[in-house]
């Protein structure tokens, strides 16, 4: 425990979401208080979110969890984009938007995620750094309920709040897609913020609805599979096998066309927090929010950002283990038992290498397809906060949390995410070009950089078509890579779950 000292207000005339008013902890005198100092971009915040769901449920008459979102990238700054994350995440506490870092630095902040506990008579008493705390929380407020209530100076009661989920309903057919893939087959979309997985034409005629829409981690057929926040996926066409990164899962899951089934093939379901290399039988092997899929063979190649690593998977023995990184979050090249990730999110390969989006340090990496190769950083800055948006090669270029790249004909595609736009890089001499998108947020069709997007996350090309996960845009984007005409695509009769008097059915 750390000595008591009285908690600094928070602020009234910031920007306050999941609530109609700002909060004070004046007002909350009386319920323990959690400040989660977080921003939306890191994975490791986005890890802590379950646990204080639980915790909010179980104390919901005596605890307010209240999310002060500190920013990284400049992108993170706009409330707007933040209303997005609230949504993505579903998130059901209040938030502050903190200005320049102001509440962060009153209360001695240091790393994402933070948290701060604040005990009924408004003073901090103790605080955790990372992930992993909800037992040692849990005993604390249980301990501090006990403690008011000896001394009356607690107060039982529900907090109402209006949530942006009630503002703005996710009732679009697509709701914060991640990753697309383009296939001979067709095209295989993860519906993340729905849960499930569409699977349709490369001109958007549905072929099948793939999950319940709810989140869980169900297995069986198309109708009664349940995925939580699924994202990269692989395509094995002469087995008609669509493998699955199932992200908030923390597991790999086989889809079968053909059968119409889904089954678990890697992972607990439980979040490992073991980032030394290792190995281990695919379905014994907890695992850490694979993010990214690439099938080379009979091996699964995962961009593992929980862990900072590539992992890969071996489809006949079962084995899955470590391929590169330490699990330290940075920008290390060299041996693959000394190179550094941080975030990988999106991969890609040419054959001989392994590309990788690495979102967290705003470059792409090469892997080596060798075992014992060498990773290199291909272009970027290759620091936590070397970010922006510059083209031009190698160190000099500039991006923002770019969280997918496609190798097709002789170059990378790049989502530079919280740059809004589409970027090519030739992967030789890593010069870095804006192809499409004006660097603006919203939903413009046209050509080349007379186009927009909102934080596109999802890239994959067939033909002479690149399709793109436009995320916060709720909808599929499509580049003639030929004139650079960018469209939207359409999917008739499809509709977000539990919306449709009759669901499509699947065939």
């Amino acid at each position: 425990m750390i000595p008591r000292v009285r908690a600094p207000e928070l602020p009234q005339n910031y920007p306050w979401l999941n609530t109609e008013i700002p909060l004070s902890l004046k007002q909350l005198k009386g319920r323990v208080v959690i400040l989660d100092f977080w921003t939306y971009c890191c994975i490791n915040c986005l890890h802590i979110l379950p646990d204080l769901k639980y915790l909010e449920q179980k104390y919901q008459d005596s605890l307010t969890v209240i999310g002060v979102h500190s920013a990284k990238f400049d992108n993170e700054k706009e409330t707007e984009n933040i209303r997005q994350a609230i949504l993505r995440y579903n998130i059901e506490h209040p938030v502050l938007v903190d200005i320049n870092f102001r509440v962060w630095q009153e209360y001695a902040v240091r790393a994402w995620p933070t948290l701060m506990v604040i005990d009924p008579q408004t003073y901090v008493v103790n605080y955790f750094s990372g992930e992993g705390h909800r037992d040692v929380l849990d005993q604390l407020i249980e301990k501090l309920i006990h403690e008011h209530r000896e001394k009356g100076t607690i107060n039982f009661r529900e907090l109402s709040l209006t949530l942006e989920k009630q503002r703005q309903p996710l009732i679009t057919p697509l709701a914060f897609p991640g990753k697309v893939l383009a296939t001979p087959a067709g095209l295989f979309i993860a519906d993340s913020g729905h849960h499930r997985l569409v699977m349709s034409s490369l001109d958007g005629e549905v072929f099948h609805i793939i999950g319940t829409g709810k989140s869980g981690f169900t297995d069986g057929d198309f109708r009664e599979a349940q995925f939580s926040a699924p994202q990269g996926m692989a395509y094995d066409a002469e087995n008609q096998i669509l493998y699955v990164a199932d992200t908030e899962n923390h597991a790999l899951r086989r889809v079968d066309i053909k059968r119409q089934v889904v089954e678990t093939i890697a992972g607990t379901g439980e979040q490992s927090h073991n980032t030394r290399p290792h190995s281990g039988a695919a379905l014994e092997t907890a695992i850490n929010s694979p993010w990214d899929l690439e099938k080379i063979e009979n091996i699964l190649f995962i961009a593992m950002a929980g862990n900072h690593q590539i992992w890969q998977l071996d489809l006949e023995s079962h084995i899955i283990k470590t391929y590169a990184g330490t699990g330290g979050e940075g920008c290390v090249d060299g041996n693959f038992t000394e190179s550094a990730f941080a975030q990988p999110s999106g991969i890609t390969t040419d054959g001989k290498e392994l590309f990788i989006a690495d979102s967290e340090i705003s470059s792409i990496r090469g892997v080596q397809l060798l075992e014992t190769g060498k990773v290199r950083t291909v272009c970027g800055g290759g620091f936590l906060f070397d970010f922006g948006d510059i083209d031009g090669k190698y160190f000099d270029v500039r991006l923002q949390h770019c969280l997918d790249v496609e190798y097709f004909k002789n170059n990378l595609w790049v989502a530079d995410t919280y740059n809004h736009k589409i970027k090519l890089v030739n992967p030789s001499t890593g010069n870095c070009q804006t192809v499409v998108g004006d660097g603006s947020a919203g939903l413009q069709n046209g050509q080349g950089k007379n186009t927009r997007f909102f934080e596109p996350s999802g890239l994959s090309a067939i033909d002479s078509y690149l399709y793109i996960s436009d995320t916060n845009n709720h909808v599929i984007r499509r580049v003639d890579l030929d004139t650079l005409e960018v469209t939207t695509l359409q999917f008739p009769g499809l509709c977000a779950p539990n919306m449709c008097v009759c669901q499509l059915i699947c065939r």
